[in-house]
């Protein structure tokens, strides 16, 4: 079987989705069974292939800023897992202070700009992010990441009519895993398919199968090399699933356990792993050492984050403003 990507690819794809997957579950289970980690948690779980196809296709400097399930991007954009652990916990180590917690991951020198937890926020400040890159007249291409339920944001129009209008390098890509928080988009939408609310602005779009990291990568790369020619702005509607509820506290009582297996069978993992074995790209007991490597490396962030000190109490007012000159008494 031949492929188009080459040995070095499928191989960075698959430990990166293996890290991805690996860290939200060990995540999870901190969550659920340690009591280490509070607050809100929204896996990325079933939806890797989507980090790995757009990191094939961009360059190191192409700022990322995603919602609240930002987990698998941080990671895929190089913030460390023992960074990731620690915000998670809480942690001054963590890659926002400890301050942001789960969907406020954070880092500049990664070209990461979150995690917003307020749905569709990072829709407008994407484009804003894609404004300063073309200002400063850099060839760097912004990916704005976005859910399906937050395709139902004003923010949205608004930001596409710009970003059309200015020919904004950026790409907004929404991960459309079917349900939102727990409605799917047949309840909510007479446009089922989202790409097609690109057409109102003449804007380029297309509909990607979100569970490869081949699909992924061609047609992020697109869209980068129309962005990085001055052309504009693409939505990308990559179709793909969470295998966990919304977050942690989900029933997921609006989907079948049969329907979510039906998707397991499209494991990007899977479907990678096959094609590195199928090409005598490595073997099994090669895949079987990187997983080993994954696994100790995750070990390793949990022990990071227990051992990490809190944020001292004179953190609480840093980062809020930037002046640093705080107008306000504060008892």
């Amino acid at each position: 079987m031949s492929t188009k990507f080459s040995k070095e690819t499928y191989l960075y794809w698959y430990e990166l989705m293996q890290l991805i997957r690996q860290f939200e579950l060990k995540a999870e289970e901190m969550y659920k069974m340690a009591g280490k980690i509070r607050g809100f948690f929204h896996a990325y779980v079933g939806q890797e292939a989507i980090a790995a196809g757009c990191m094939t296709a961009t360059q190191a400097d192409d700022p990322f800023i995603t919602a609240y399930r930002d987990h698998g991007l941080a990671l895929a954009k190089g913030v460390s897992a023992n960074a990731c652990m620690a915000e998670l916990y809480g942690k001054a180590t963590g890659c926002a202070k400890g301050k942001g917690g789960s969907m406020h991951f954070f880092s500049v020198e990664h070209k990461f700009f979150g995690g917003h937890g307020i749905v569709g926020a990072q829709i407008g400040t994407g484009a804003g992010l894609a404004f300063a890159e073309k200002y400063r007249g850099t060839q760097n291409v912004v990916l704005c990441y976005f859910g399906d339920g937050a395709a139902r944001q004003g923010m949205l129009h608004e930001t596409f009519n710009l970003a059309m209008l200015w020919k904004l390098p950026v790409i907004f890509i929404c991960e459309n895993n079917n349900y939102a928080m727990g409605t799917s988009i047949e309840r909510t939408s007479n446009v089922i398919d989202i790409y097609k609310l690109a057409d109102a602005y003449e804007m380029p779009a297309d509909k990607v199968d979100g569970m490869t990291a081949e699909s992924v990568h061609d047609a992020v790369a697109r869209a980068v090399k129309r962005a990085r020619e001055g052309d504009g702005p693409t939505l990308l509607e990559m179709k793909t699933y969470r295998y966990k509820g919304h977050s942690v506290s989900d029933p997921q009582k609006y989907r079948s356990k049969e329907e979510v297996e039906e998707y397991k069978d499209q494991d990007p993992i899977t479907k990678v792993a096959g094609t590195i074995l199928e090409n005598g790209f490595a073997t099994q007991a090669e895949l079987d050492a990187i997983d080993a490597r994954i696994n100790a490396m995750v070990d390793e962030s949990v022990r990071f984050a227990e051992e990490s000190p809190w944020p001292d109490d004179d953190e609480v007012l840093k980062d809020v403003y930037i002046d640093q000159n705080y107008p306000f008494i504060v008892d």
